[in-house]
Order: structure tokens, then sequence, then C-alpha cells
């Protein structure tokens, strides 16, 4: 590819797309390219009473890049299996289209080094107020070879891309393992009542405690502060995400109560979304040094008869059940509280089998580690490609 022939992706953007309100086609069903719809990869189908605004109409062959959160890389082609029925998008799309393989055009928005440029745009206050301007993207330049060299480059990356799917799709049935191997030692936990062990209260064998309350400051610098995990660090997976780093200033008193110590269980209690209630992570001392947990977690730590592997299995299962949203006392903004935790009855196997499932935890996590370390190396190569494509060298 020729380094100097790049064009503004100005020249691709579709034009006079046309707004269209389905509201005025009630029972006309639309295929719907929403922004929430891409994380399962599957647009919706809907019917027009369905669809509350109006929207951009769009055709097969489109790329869509979104405008909000950019830092979550979003990049759509529009199917061509819908043809049958009339397709439209959010507005928070950028539509492209014309005289560029939409697959080649996918693969280039998805670079790092497009991205860098693409966060550049980026106007607002924050979270989901966050939006890159229209305005803008169309003056960044891309590389634009001739068409066979773009389905040259197409058939390399697909086959890299592939590649890092499969590696995906296996990790994903990996992490089944745990799930499966406690149902086989304890039992099915979507019915805990039923369980053959003998149940106790949590607090009869754990404390349960709250973190700091309105100690977070985005101002507060490493230097100044302690280091505090938030629910964000609170991955779904039940594991703990130490990139994000926040500090606070705090007291020798608040300190000590809000202080990790290595095996603590952080349960998170509340949060807007109610699928991340009841999200639990273990503390192995990720990050060296003292670190301490907002209110938000509940930290729970459990004495020497329980083992904290165990239990962390068990909580996140329950969450995946929906049990601690379907037993919060609060109707409204479900919650599931330090008492109402305290007082969760919980079976309470042998100590010497929760050792056991701990010790085969901790065997498959550590594969789950390579397969990840594996997965991370993929994701490497797989960049290192979409550089050389944007920089003329694949």
């Amino acid at each position: 590819m020729n380094k100097r022939h790049l064009v503004p992706l100005g020249r691709f953007i579709a034009a006079r797309l046309g707004s269209l309100d389905p509201s005025q086609f009630l029972s006309e069903k639309f295929i719907l390219y929403s922004i929430p719809a891409y994380e399962f990869q599957q647009p919706e189908t809907l019917i027009g009473s369905e669809i509350g605004s109006a929207k951009q109409q769009v055709q097969s062959g489109d790329v869509l890049l979104s405008r909000i959160v950019p830092h979550i890389r979003r990049v759509w082609i529009v199917d061509e299996k819908y043809r049958s029925s009339r397709i439209i998008a959010s507005g928070e799309w950028v539509v492209f289209r014309g005289e560029i393989d939409p697959y080649y055009l996918r693969f280039i928005l998805l670079s790092d080094d497009f991205h860098r440029q693409f966060m550049r745009t980026v106007t607002g206050v924050g979270g989901s107020l966050l939006r890159a301007r229209q305005s803008d993207i169309e003056k960044i330049h891309i590389p634009f070879p001739i068409i066979s060299e773009q389905k040259r480059i197409v058939r390399v990356l697909a086959e890299a891309e592939k590649m890092k799917q499969l590696r995906v799709q296996s990790n994903n049935r990996a992490v089944d393992l745990i799930p499966a191997l406690f149902n086989k030692m304890f039992g099915d936990v979507t019915e805990i009542d039923k369980m053959m062990w003998e149940s106790k209260p949590l607090k009869t064998f754990a404390q349960v405690s709250y973190g700091l309350a309105d100690k977070l400051d985005s101002e507060t610098k490493p230097k100044d502060g302690t280091r505090i995990l938030t629910i964000s660090n609170v991955v779904l997976n039940g594991t703990i995400d130490t990139k994000t780093e926040k500090y606070s200033i705090a007291s020798e008193k608040e300190r000590a109560k809000a202080r990790l110590k290595k095996y603590d269980l952080l349960f998170n209690w509340r949060n807007g979304s109610e699928k991340h209630v009841g999200k639990t992570a273990i503390w192995e001392e990720q990050i060296s040094g003292e670190v301490l947990h907002v209110s938000f977690l509940l930290k729970i730590r459990l004495n020497e008869t329980a083992n904290p592997y165990f239990y962390w299995c068990l909580l996140n299962m329950m969450r995946s059940t929906g049990f601690f949203i379907r037993n919060s006392r609060m109707q409204i903004n479900r919650k599931y509280n330090a008492t109402e935790l305290s007082e969760l009855e919980l079976p309470f196997p042998p100590k010497i089998l929760q050792d056991e499932f701990s010790t085969r935890v901790q065997e498959y996590r550590l594969f789950l580690s390579e397969q990840s370390t594996s997965e991370e190396k993929l994701e490497s190569l797989f960049q290192s490609l979409l550089h050389q494509a944007f920089e003329g060298d694949l």
C-alpha cells in the first residue's frame, strides 16, 4: 500500500440518509441498529409502535461508528440479510458508505491508530454525555488503497480475527468449569434452600462491614492518599480490575475500618444496574501496600471455619440466578444491605470439602490465567496487524 495515499473520512460519510418516525407505521416491522444492541451483535426487530423516536434510514453494507461513550469501540456493518425490512439506526451512529470495502473500513476504525485520533474529537463532561464530533471525524485521514488491495488486507485480518474469536470462545467455555464443579460437589445453587448441607447465618462465621463513605475525590493523588477500591473495580465475573486507580484521604480510624486483609470478600450491595447487585470478588492482595474499600462494597471477613474461595463462588452463582434482587427488601432501587447479608442463611459444608473445592478452583483459575495471557497475545498480534494496515505495510 502507498503510505501517502490517505483520504479524509468525510469522503465516505453517507449523505441525505433521511429521518424516519417509526411511530407513524404502527404495525410495520423494522430492523433497528441501536447502541445497546451492539453488545449482542444482533439488531432489534421491532414494530413501529415499539420505537419511541425518529431514526436514521440505513442500508445493507453501511458501516456504523458510535459517537457516544467513544472509549468503547463500536463499529458495525449493516447485514445484507435484513433487506426484506426497512432498516433504521440510532442517531448516535455515524454512517459510512461508498467506494470503500465495508470490511476494510471496519478494521481501520477498530485500530488503535484510528482510535487515538478519534478520541481527540470528543466533547462532553463525562460518561454517557461524551460524544465525538462528526465534523472532526470527517477530517481524520485513513489509508485508501485500491479495492483489490483492500480485499487482500481484509482476508489477512479476518483470519487473525477468527483466531482471536476462537480463543475468546474457548476462554468462555473454560469459565463454566468452576460452576460445574460446584454443582457436582455441592448441588444446584438455583435450589439453595434444598441443598443437603447445614445452613448458617453468615454472621455466625463472618463479619460484614461497610467501607469509606463520601471519601472519593478524583483529584487526590497517590502521594497524598491511600489506594481505594470502588464498585467499578469489581468485575461482573468476580475478579478485581486494578487498572482504574482512585485514592482517598482518610483518618487512621477510617482506614482501620475500611482496610482490606488477604482473602476478604468484597460484595457489591448496590448499583445502578440490578444485574451487578451481589457480584463478589476475593481480595488476594492484587495490589501491594494498604488498600481500602468504599461503602458501596461490603467487606466479608470469614473466620477460620469457612473457606473464602467456596463462598466467593457461592455468592457469585447466587447473583447469577437473580437471588439478591428477588430477595431484596427494597422494591425500588433494589439493594442487598449489610443487615440482609449478615442474616442470610448459607449452606455450610464440612470445611474439608470447602478446602478441596478451593484447591480445585485455584487450579482452574491458574489455567484461566494462562488462557487469558494467550488471548492478550492474540489481541496484541491483531492490533499489530491493524497498525501495519493503517501504515501501509501489511
